[in-house]
């Protein structure tokens, strides 16, 4: 299969990953079951046929709007199925038909939905980062299998430490500042930058707190005031792991160009 056919099946395909996506964000929370349930109205509880849960196009046919309960649906719900899907074929541009595809495939749902949760109730949860380590790491000992180049599952493991640990020592200097959940994330992504390489973990290691800091910029400056200001970290640490996950190498080389100009 071609580059833009890949792309685009990708595409389709994140498109009903986001729609399980916002199963996982609207259930995992409040401890609902995400696998037997059926999809309801989160207004009316009223059972969503399937034909009222096409991503995307449901809901602007329905005019944004519950058939029985005629409530609004928030636009969180294509938004994720949108952001699914994009970031599915940005996957699937960088990484072709792979082991390391899917797994990354995987992480974008997790990642997803962690950021939304954490941004609505400040917390990541277990039920979600912990079985995405393992599944994490069973699939680049598979990937390093394949390739044949056990240094790439040495740099996970050395990843998973160095990220894990410095968010453990921020965790552990200052633990209202961040939380546990945080330290457990950076494990996950961790995992998967060393993988990539020493470039793509230095990019997205520095990246998760250049994008805090902007948040809580951006934070104090509406609120203006320090006082009262609370910030989910989790989105910009996930953030920062996609950048460097998508766009590491480059990010490094352009700075090394950079860097060796202002030298020579």
């Amino acid at each position: 299969m071609g580059a833009w056919p890949l792309v685009a099946v990708a595409a389709a395909l994140g498109l009903l990953c986001g729609s399980f996506t916002n199963v996982l964000i609207a259930r995992i929370p409040s401890g609902m079951d995400w696998v037997k349930d059926s999809s309801r109205c989160p207004n009316c509880q009223h059972a969503i046929a399937w034909y009222d849960n096409i991503p995307v196009l449901s809901w602007l046919w329905l005019g944004r709007r519950c058939r029985h309960c005629r409530r609004p649906i928030s636009a969180r719900y294509p938004l994720v199925e949108l952001i699914v899907a994009a970031m599915f074929a940005l996957v699937a541009l960088q990484f072709g038909l792979s082991i390391l595809a899917v797994l990354l495939a995987y992480l974008v749902v997790i990642s997803v939905a962690l950021v939304a949760i954490d941004l609505e109730h400040q917390r990541l949860p277990d039920k979600l980062v912990l079985p995405s380590i393992v599944v994490s790491a069973v699939a680049l000992l598979a990937y390093t299998w394949v390739e044949g180049e056990w240094w790439i599952l040495a740099r996970a493991i050395l990843g998973a430490l160095i990220l894990g640990g410095f968010y453990f020592a921020m965790w552990f200097a200052y633990p209202k500042g961040l939380g546990f959940g945080d330290v457990k994330t950076g494990v996950l992504f961790g995992l998967v930058l060393g993988a990539l390489g020493w470039s793509t973990l230095a990019v997205g290691a520095i990246a998760g707190p250049l994008l805090g800091a902007v948040g809580a910029v951006i934070a104090i400056a509406r609120h203006r005031s320090v006082k009262g200001v609370r910030l989910a970290y989790g989105p910009a640490l996930i953030g920062g792991a996609w950048v460097g996950i998508l766009a590491g190498d480059a990010i490094a080389q352009w700075y090394i160009d950079w860097a060796l100009s202002w030298g020579g």
